[in-house]
């Protein structure tokens, strides 16, 4: 499937009823800190309020600062170890989170993680929390990126 808008994605699932692709087929962002991430929303793909379902990998010893999300989400460790604040979890591992509650700092393994995360709307941009600076997040990278890849 070439990449597509979210507009196309979206009249062609309303027509077929259905879609299926790969993560492969999906925009790669790579943020400043060497973080991938893909991402899709759940049904109709232009609708703010359908989940948002992200796939990240975090290179080696990655640190993202402590933040928060303004929806609920969970998260599920695929691949390699992430340390969340002072407790390591490993692949098959599942975390849930509720809406503006803070957690973090995010720490990869020395193999990296790879970690599904499925927010419950398209309110997922990271929140900065205290005196954090928001530079390790790269929401705004995700959100310029996403901007022109769905031009009004």
């Amino acid at each position: 499937m070439p990449k597509k808008t979210d507009a196309a994605l979206a009249s062609e699932l309303q027509r077929k009823g259905h879609l299926a692709f790969n993560w492969d087929d999906l925009d790669k962002i790579e943020l400043p800190s060497g973080i991938v991430t893909s991402m899709y929303r759940v049904g109709d793909s232009t609708d703010a309020a359908s989940p948002t379902v992200f796939k990240v990998f975090y290179p080696p010893n990655c640190y993202t600062e402590a933040h928060t999300h303004a929806c609920d989400y969970t998260e599920i460790i695929l691949e390699g170890t992430q340390r969340v604040g002072a407790t390591w979890h490993v692949a098959g591992d599942i975390r849930i989170g509720l809406a503006n509650r803070g957690y973090g700092p995010l720490v990869a393994g020395p193999e990296g993680a790879t970690v599904l995360f499925m927010f419950k709307d398209g309110q997922w941009p990271a929140i900065t929390l205290g005196n954090n600076d928001g530079s390790t997040l790269g929401s705004e990278v995700i959100s310029e990126h996403l901007a022109h890849r769905n031009p009004p």
